[in-house]
């Protein structure tokens, strides 16, 4: 453990009530965790661990195993487990007195803190992990505050390594400590004192590799920019926002969209269309940038194309002035457009961007003089004759397929790494030194963002760059085919009569049947199904030789990474074919296609064939695999060997260098919080000879971005130290925090006269109310606020509801999300339509977040007429099929607890084990506590105002008239004119009765 790690937990341990510990992204907060696990004594009592994810739990369990192997080399250490919520409450009730570490869901701990099943003196403290998520209304600050009131020995610990997040809002971390009921801010930024003599004192040889990028590249990457910049510009306009925060740089993280949303939300609803759609834009051309350094050309033209199809018309930012660049230049990067005679077509940003025209003389004509499709070398004389040789000539595509710059640099770079180790074994075996490294210190350690790269990596490694573009090519291609012939039976099959109505019986096709894509032209469409067509027949042939000529024995049961090993050679000698037929000597292949080969007719199907699918497509490869150069059957024969390469995705969020061990690291995707795992990773292994190698492309966003985090970082922890200058937290005179819930809850105010009245104004004891709240609610606030009220909070499992404020009063929480998922679900009907049964008053809570507007819509959105895909309409077809359901709007959980106090008064405390019993069938069937049930048959009732006649204001009256429905069915006309309280429905209810069935012929 490092020096400044010692003085955390010492600070930690110095208060015994806690406190809230902030670190630098990247410091080992599992270490400090572990540490503070090994110090724990099982006669304090268990301490329990909130809010863990999974690979947190992981790592802590691998560090505390390492500090207990250096420190007590047990073959049996006792590592902290979880607590499920589907043990018995005794089981639990024995954990929680065992003194162990447990790992436990917040929800599970405050049940059974509110149920007794926690002995307090047995809780000997709580760490909290991921502190920057807590609220005032967090299940983690109710525990908090349940647990101080039960001990108040009991400390609370909380850790964070994400100083950005505890700096949005206002005084959140005084907010955070004031819940949790702690005094001391422990702040550790990177550049303290004691961890920037730690981590420098031994620093790792670093290499910062400067990659240019291709013009294409930065092309699009100032392209998408500008869309940006001109974006921010529009939402500046709306003087909705701080525009101190618009900025292309704060753009560049995802939290500037939970910025910008949480200034609109609470006013989203009086915001226009277009301010909305650029709030999503933003978001969109963030991922562009980001995608642009991450993915081949391929890929990304790929993601563009599915962009236009999915936001061509909504979205603002493709209407931009230099939107079009962006996917030229892609385009570009991937194929170029040739005539076959040589000369290249060039489209300009109208055509590409909003015009489609056919291919014929007079419209070629009228696309050459407007700028639509120019030619070079063209000049005014000759259009004439340049368009009819384009009808004749058709077009050619070359294949472009630029690679990743960065690809070359990193094959480059291992085999420089390899030569250099080579040379220092060969001088170690003449001088005889002895290695001191360990068994994994030959491993190259490749850390990438995303699985997908490590993966895209290792199949560059293994084969070479130029055939990973030819399969991903490929792919592109096979799947422009597959959604053309999905296109074609659309469109044959909205050729056939539909029925009788609009366009003669024949169904509208939608803009996406009969469109051709809006990148490129019709021409370039049908050169690119041509090419997959070639391809496919080629691939076909391949197989149907090598089937010839191999046994089928034993070919067909092999594992999905020999398939792809034939995929790849398929795909080998189908190009190698296709260059020998025809002689073609240039070194990136093209593929012609005439303007005959491009008919429907002449097009075949897609691949249709099983393994060629299942060889083409990605199979499920482990992101971990560890490469040698022998195992690179498919690399050339003059490339230079490898060492052994591991690749890393920071996705998965593991500890992962104490377990490999590297002795170099290249960094392909530079991350802020990886770059603090290799310091303290060096600081802890002080003798390793360690090298790392960043690889940025030059004059990039991605620079912009790893730089933009360390100063928003350090912008961060000095906004920390100013407040943690200013903090107000009230104590008590023991010197232990009251809280938030002393001063925010208003005392009770009677009238004087009231209490004057009564034996001399003494003060009658007010009744603690109850509320019944289900297991399922405590992953929300609301019983939180509830228990902040002073209600009396006790969860169980329900059958109908999710809260029981008396005997007669349940009801149903819904928040804005969860309403709209529950009616197109259908859930909420059977829910309204059990709590009808059970209970006289039910009820429909809508809740609204406190920050965001109190509306589903705006008054402009409303319309005159029901409609079945509005909220509204939905809401008052309920209402209308079952009269007694009220509904409640609140405006917030605090809202919401006034509306259950005040819903309260008068009425008697609900009994939890009547409430758990309603809905349950007992063992002989029958069903406790329905309310309709005790005297009528609720089915007849259902069967029996569904009938002519009947309505709700007169079905009670027929119940009450005749004990059932054979003794209605023999009632005179004039006996139910006088129930029913007419003759006409009498009449018709007489009608229906005596009518004759209809026979089947």
């Amino acid at each position: 453990m490092l020096p400044f790690q010692e003085q955390i937990i010492a600070d930690l341990l110095e208060d015994p009530n806690g406190g809230v510990v902030v670190l630098s992204s990247g410091l080992p907060i599992h270490s400090l965790v572990a540490s503070l696990l090994l110090l724990h004594h099982p006669s304090q009592g268990s301490l329990l661990i909130l809010s863990a994810s999974d690979s947190q739990k992981s790592s802590i369990s691998r560090s505390l195993l390492r500090l207990l192997r250096n420190d007590n080399p047990n073959p049996n250490p006792l590592l902290p487990t979880d607590i499920p919520g589907d043990v018995l409450s005794h089981h639990r009730t024995a954990l929680y007195a065992s003194g162990a570490s447990y790992f436990v869901t917040p929800r599970v701990l405050i049940a059974d803190l509110l149920t007794s099943r926690v002995p307090p003196s047995s809780i000997a403290g709580i760490l909290i992990l991921n502190a920057h998520r807590l609220t005032d209304t967090s299940t983690e600050a109710f525990i908090a505050r349940v647990l101080r009131s039960l001990s108040r020995n009991a400390y609370v610990r909380a850790l964070t390594d994400r100083p950005h997040a505890m700096v949005s809002g206002f005084s959140k971390a005084e907010r955070i400590m004031k819940c949790l009921y702690v005094r001391r801010l422990h702040l550790w930024p990177r550049f303290h004192v004691l961890v920037s003599g730690d981590l420098e004192q031994s620093p790792p040889e670093v290499v910062d590799i400067r990659v240019p990028m291709t013009p294409a590249m930065r092309g699009i990457q100032q392209a998408v920019l500008e869309t940006m910049d001109a974006c921010l510009k529009e939402l500046r306009r709306t003087n909705k926002v701080d525009v101190e925060d618009l900025t292309v740089e704060n753009g560049l993280f995802k939290s500037f969209d939970e910025v910008v949303r949480r200034q609109l939300d609470p006013i989203w609803h009086t915001l226009g269309k277009k301010t909305k759609q650029l709030v999503s834009d933003l978001r969109t051309l963030r991922k562009l940038l980001d995608y642009l350094v991450r993915y081949d050309a391929v890929t990304y033209l790929k993601y563009l194309d599915t962009l236009r199809v999915s936001e061509g018309v909504r979205s603002v930012w493709i209407f931009a002035e230099s939107s079009y660049k962006i996917f030229e230049l892609a385009k570009k990067r991937v194929y170029q457009v040739l005539r076959a005679d040589g000369v290249r077509i060039i489209s300009n940003k109208k055509n590409s961007v909003v015009k489609r025209k056919s291919v014929n003389e007079n419209s070629l004509i009228k696309n050459m003089e407007s700028g639509g499709l120019q030619l070079e070398n063209s000049s005014l004389s000759n259009k004439m004759d340049n368009a009819k040789m384009e009808a004749n000539v058709g077009i050619v595509l070359e294949e472009v397929l630029e690679e990743a710059p960065k690809w070359k640099v990193l094959r480059e770079l291992l085999e420089e790494i390899e030569v250099e180790r080579r040379k220092e074994d060969s001088l170690k075996d003449e001088q005889n030194f002895a290695d001191n490294g360990g068994d994994n210190n030959d491993i190259v350690l490749v850390v990438c963002k995303d699985e997908r790269s490590c993966l895209q990596l290792e199949d560059c490694i293994i084969k070479n760059s130029h055939q990973v573009m030819r399969q991903e090519w490929e792919k592109y291609l096979f799947g422009k085919a597959e959604l053309h012939s999905l296109q074609k039976r659309n469109k044959k099959r909205s050729q056939d009569p539909k029925g009788y109505g609009v366009l003669d019986g024949a169904v509208a096709s939608g803009s996406g049947e009969n469109s051709d894509p809006s990148t490129i032209s019709k021409l370039e469409n049908d050169a690119l199904l041509a090419a997959a067509s070639e391809i496919s027949h080629l691939a076909k042939e391949e197989i149907a030789v090598r089937d010839e000529s191999q046994p089928l024995a034993g070919r067909w049961g092999s594992a999905k990474r020999r398939c792809r090993g034939r995929s790849q050679k398929v795909t080998i000698k189908a190009r190698d074919s296709r260059n020998n037929r025809k002689k073609s000597a240039d070194k990136d292949q093209t593929v012609k296609a005439s303007s005959e080969a491009t008919e429907p007719e002449a097009r075949p199907a897609v691949l249709e064939n099983d393994l060629i699918d299942s060889c083409i497509g990605d199979s499920d490869k482990s992101f971990l695999q560890r490469h040698s150069h022998d195992s690179g059957g498919s690399e050339s024969s003059d490339a230079r060997p490898i060492p052994p390469v591991q690749f890393y995705a920071l996705e998965k969020d593991e500890q992962i260098l104490d377990i490999w061990k590297p002795s170099v690291i290249i960094v392909f995707h530079p991350d802020m919080t990886f770059v603090r795992e290799i310091e303290v990773y060096k600081a802890e292994n002080p003798s390793l000879n360690l090298k790392v190698y960043f690889i940025f492309y030059e004059n990039s966003t991605e620079v912009q971005k790893f730089e933009a985090s360390i100063r928003r970082e350090n912008g961060a922890f000095e906004s920390l130290i100013r407040q943690k200058s200013l903090l107000m937290i009230p104590v008590d005179q023991d010197g232990r925090c009251i809280g938030p819930t002393a001063l925010c809850e208003p005392s009770s105010v009677v009238p004087q006269n009231s209490l004057t009245r009564k034996a001399g104004g003494r003060k009658t004891m007010e009744k603690e109310m109850q509320v019944i709240v289900d297991m399922r609610e405590f992953m929300s606030s609301l019983p939180n606020v509830l228990h902040q009220k002073g209600m009396k909070i006790i969860p169980v499992t329900l059958e109908v509801g999710d809260y029981v404020l008396s005997p007669f009063i349940c009801v149903e929480r819904k928040s804005v999300g969860d309403l709209y998922q529950s009616f197109a679900s259908g859930r909420l009907y059977h829910q309204v339509e059990t709590m009808i049964r059970y209970y006289k008053i039910p009820v429909l809570l809508i809740e609204f977040s406190q920050d965001r507007s109190f509306s589903f819509q705006s008054s402009s959105d409303l319309g005159d007429d029901v409609s079945p895909t509005s909220i509204i309409s939905k809401l008052s077809l309920l209402v209308l099929h079952f009269p007694r359901l009220r509904l409640v709007w609140s405006r917030s959980v605090h809202a919401t607890a006034e509306i259950f106090a005040s819903l309260k008064a008068n009425q008697d405390e609900p009994d939890d084990n009547k409430a758990i019993r309603v809905g349950v069938p007992s063992e002989d069937g029958t069903v406790v506590d329905d309310v309709r049930a005790e005297n009528y048959n609720t089915v007849a009732i259902e069967f029996l105002r569904r009938l002519p006649g009947v309505t709700d204001s007169n079905y009670r009256a027929l119940m009450d008239g005749c004990k059932s429905l054979a003794e209605l069915a023999l009632l005179p006309v004039e006996r139910l004119a006088e129930l029913m309280g007419g003759q006409k429905p009498a009449k018709m209810f007489r009608e229906f009765l005596d009518a004759k069935c209809p026979t089947m012929p």
